[in-house]
């Protein structure tokens, strides 16, 4: 059941659209992820449903009630920034009990409750600790503790984990989406990094130019983005335009391409997303399926990745494909020819893009 829901909301800035009929809902206890570019209109829908912007038109449902005329302090919701916004005057118990001291709860609730959301974070024995003494990790964690302590309805999170380095982003991502269903909080989460929503969403919803582009479970939406922006933004590089052929192909500028399914009519325009794991090297006598593609080019880059290397093809004039491999066996070097075969169940189509 739908707990949150934004109805047509709009909101401009001297003409331009920064919110353009935006419509979305979350369901009690699930995590929703706004995931777009810099200046795609996540954090303005953020701050509308805090109430702390005013739409143009639009509005904003919590448990049904109109939140219009709802100031932010009365909406019972907790909120965490990218700074994190600790007090630096103010020792870590503290901080996190800011929010219950201003309501003049009684000191024993007050420390007990506090106890509580160090230990959910993994600070205990933190409470006198001098915030200005924290880690990155440590700080985030008392902001969140800070968050949680008065038990908000719905809990906000803008670029929570933006200020810190990749592997302590990883590392905390996996935290923050463990605690956060632990409590069983609602959660509205804004971030720009595909792999981050991925990681901690329930229901992700890509932005693009104050709209709403696709709404999905993290699985569905890296399966079948809905357009080639989508699948741009969620780091997918091989998109080639095609036309739908019979039977059950499509005519592009690298060859046939046999997808397992083509649900749109002959003559459609397309563009077929190919998965970076989705070919093989193969020697030159290999035979091969009729229905799968076979495509030759020419090594331009090979990057090690850790786990697997990438290469770029070349395969015509100003045609590149990125495609994995795993360290089994050493890729081609640069410049050299290489043969590959394209799975079809890598094959992604994408209607009306091309």
């Amino acid at each position: 059941m739908a707990i949150l829901e934004v109805v047509d909301i709009n909101r401009d800035y001297d003409g331009i659209f920064t919110l353009d009929r935006i419509n979305l809902r979350i369901d009690s206890g699930n995590i929703l992820c706004l995931l777009g570019p810099s200046g795609c209109g996540k954090t303005s829908l953020l701050r509308i449903i805090a109430g702390l912007e005013k739409t143009d038109s639009g509005t904003v449902l919590f448990d049904g009630q109109d939140l219009s005329r709802v100031p932010p302090h009365r909406r019972g919701f907790g909120m965490m920034f990218q700074d994190f916004s600790l007090f630096p005057h103010k020792n870590v118990f503290d901080n996190v009990a800011f929010a219950l001291q201003l309501e003049k709860q009684p000191r024993e609730r007050i420390t007990r409750r506090v106890k509580e959301m160090l230990h959910l974070v993994g600070l205990e024995g933190f409470e006198m600790r001098d915030v200005n003494r924290l880690s990155g990790g440590e700080s985030q964690r008392v902001a969140l503790a800070r968050s949680l302590a008065s038990q908000p309805r719905l809990l906000m999170l803008d670029e929570p984990l933006g200020s810190l380095d990749r592997v302590l982003r990883e590392r905390l991502m996996v935290d923050l989406y463990r605690i956060i269903k632990r409590v069983g909080v609602t959660t509205l989460y804004v971030t720009h990094d595909h792999a981050e929503a991925f990681t901690v969403a329930d229901v992700v919803a890509v932005m693009n130019n104050g709209r709403v582009e696709q709404v999905d479970q993290p699985q569905t939406l890296y399966r079948q983005p809905v357009n080639e922006l989508v699948a741009r933004f969620l780091g997918f590089r091989n998109l080639v335009e095609g036309v739908v052929a019979e039977p059950e192909s499509i005519n592009s500028a690298i060859g046939v391409l046999y997808p397992q399914k083509i649900a749109v009519p002959f003559g459609t325009r397309v563009t077929v997303l190919l998965r970076p794991e989705g070919a093989r090297i193969v020697d030159a006598g290999h035979p091969v399926d009729p229905k799968e593609t076979t495509i030759i080019g020419t090594v331009k880059e090979r990057t090690f990745k850790g786990g697997h290397f990438n290469l770029t093809v070349q395969t015509g004039p100003g045609v590149l494909l990125n495609f994995d491999f795993s360290l089994d066996a050493l890729p081609p070097v640069m410049g050299q020819s290489v043969r590959l075969v394209l799975r079809p169940a890598a094959m992604v189509l994408i209607p009306g893009s091309g």
